[in-house]
């Protein structure tokens, strides 16, 4: 399956199935995708001179095999039978 940044996929298991969202990140090495609002997770962060600091949500990385392209160019063949 060929997933680039920018690509709508729809998740097919997890506790987010069935959603859809765009890639915004590929971790090639260990096979993972950051999808755009899922696997939401929360993440504190301490106080810095720029940084107010507090609980975030952020995206975390889901495994590749978990979603499913939905490229809209691509048109899918449906098989035709004799009659």
């Amino acid at each position: 399956m060929i997933l680039k940044k920018g690509t709508q996929v729809k998740i097919i298991s997890g506790k987010d199935k069935g959603k859809t969202g765009e890639i915004l990140e590929i971790n090639k090495k260990l096979d993972k995708v950051k999808v755009k609002a899922i696997n939401m997770v929360k993440k504190h962060l301490k106080p810095t001179k720029e940084n107010k600091g507090g609980i975030v949500s952020k995206e975390s990385f889901i495994h590749n095999s978990n979603v499913k392209n939905l490229d809209q160019n691509k048109k899918e063949k449906k098989a035709i039978g004799k009659k």
